[in-house]
């Protein structure tokens, strides 16, 4: 390829860049990025770019539905109909490609079925599954929601927000007792999440489900980066016991991380 045909593809690949399009995407983007509501002023600061056009831009995405001004009217964060569409998109891609490669050669080595799920709201979202070939097994199929407070992933997302962010959910959690196990109360499931912060995984000890245990690792771009989603694995336990599922947990930490090289 001449030098001439390189200049004109990087031309085109910057106008593209600055579609209206786009601009408004790469704004989404960044909001939704956060995690938190963010004002006028917050998301000029965090683009760089003029206030006029920031709000401009902050206008039609609110029109659209994919943003929306809580109390006061002063903060944008994403709506019901964002997370929606990324679920959907979650879902579509959930049966091919690397990723669930990953998932499913995960399974074949601990023996067990495998989820790999995300915050979605208050509720855990599955994003893919790959079950194992026993026949005792739970039916939780891709797009299933289970609580925050009684899952391995669950605690694990809650465990790792920003802290302003976890007092929100945690404010709103109705602590609802599924099982014998299940944590039900604030104070003992702000110390399990220290616990899980601490040791960098977490466990279902039959706290949704009586006789289902789960243990869960988080996926990052970084180290020490935020937690994007998580790899579960989930048994019966008259099959594998939790401290047995513990020792998987270096099989799960590697799966994580090609998982995460596949996300980015």
């Amino acid at each position: 390829m001449g030098l001439t045909e390189s200049a004109a593809e990087a031309r085109e690949e910057a106008e593209q860049a600055h579609t209206p399009g786009l601009r408004l995407l790469q704004m989404l983007e960044l909001v939704a990025s956060t995690g938190e509501p963010q004002s006028l002023a917050d998301v000029v600061r965090l683009s760089g770019q003029p206030k006029p056009s920031v709000h401009r831009m902050l206008q039609q995405l609110e029109a659209g539905g994919l943003l929306a001004r809580g109390s006061g009217a002063r903060r944008y964060a994403i709506t019901p109909r964002l997370i929606r569409f990324g679920e959907t998109v979650l879902r579509a891609s959930s049966t091919t490609g690397v990723r669930h490669a990953l998932l499913r050669q995960l399974v074949a080595d601990v023996g067990e079925t495998c989820n790999l799920t995300t915050l979605s709201g208050a509720e855990v979202f599955y994003i893919d599954r790959v079950e194992t070939a026993f026949p005792l097994r739970m039916d939780l199929r891709p797009g299933s929601r289970v609580p925050l407070h009684c899952s391995a992933s669950g605690k694990l997302f809650l465990a790792h927000l920003p802290r302003s962010q976890r007092e929100r959910l945690l404010d709103g959690l109705q602590y609802q007792r599924f099982t014998d196990h299940t944590i039900d109360s604030r104070p003992r499931l702000e110390a399990e999440l220290a616990r899980i912060r601490a040791e960098g995984h977490s466990e279902d000890a039959e706290e949704f489900i009586d006789g289902l245990v789960c243990v869960a690792v988080p996926v990052r771009d970084e180290p020490e980066g935020p937690v994007r989603c998580a790899v579960a694995l989930q048994a019966p336990a008259v099959r594998m016991s939790l401290p047995s599922a513990l020792l998987q947990l270096d099989k799960l930490r590697n799966a994580a991380q090609g998982i995460a090289r596949v996300m980015r």
